[in-house]
């Protein structure tokens, strides 16, 4: 029996994608979950220690993710955990893995403009974008990339199309 939990919280390290020999694509990354607590002694607000997660993604799920997040993002993450004790070289101690089903942005502190990668859509909706646009084909490949600023900062990116119906410029919303 797997145990599910959904955890919120920030993306405390790069995201490393890799790819196994047969072809899966995994997508690791280390999660902190904050918390606070009011201390009734001061009145005020305390922040606690994180607890700490390994995240992996798999297949599809760790493909859109290379694409969408980056270290520093409020995600949220379910799936099943899985708590193991690991020995090496003398040392001793306790994993908390997470295999994640799903991943999503927190819009608690931004917000972004969603978009189903080509092989998500159904036929008929190929078939309607093929029918009312004579533009260029519109590819999704980079629909998950969250575009940032110079600073690494996050930006929402705004990809509707014109009343014409061909793509506007892209506008660039800080979070």
């Amino acid at each position: 029996m797997n145990d599910l939990l959904t955890i919120v919280g920030n993306i405390a390290s790069d995201p490393q994608h890799t790819i196994t020999p047969s072809g899966v694509s995994i997508l690791n990354f280390r999660l902190a979950s904050n918390h606070r607590r009011f201390d009734n002694k001061t009145g005020q607000w305390v922040e606690t220690d994180p607890n700490w997660y390994s995240v992996s993604a798999f297949r599809r799920l760790a493909d859109n993710g290379k694409l969408s997040l980056a270290r520093g993002d409020s995600v949220i993450v379910s799936g099943k955990l899985r708590v193991r004790d690991w020995e090496s070289n003398g040392r001793r101690g306790t994993s908390v893995d997470l295999e994640a089903d799903t991943i999503g942005p927190d819009l608690r502190f931004g917000t972004v403009r969603y978009a189903r990668s080509r092989s998500e859509r159904s036929a008929d909706d190929q078939n309607e974008n093929d029918e009312t646009s004579d533009s260029a084909a519109h590819t999704d490949d980079d629909a998950w990339a969250v575009p940032r600023s110079d600073d690494n900062v996050p930006l929402a990116l705004d990809t509707t199309q014109d009343a014409a119906g061909g793509e506007r410029e892209p506008a660039e919303v800080p979070f």
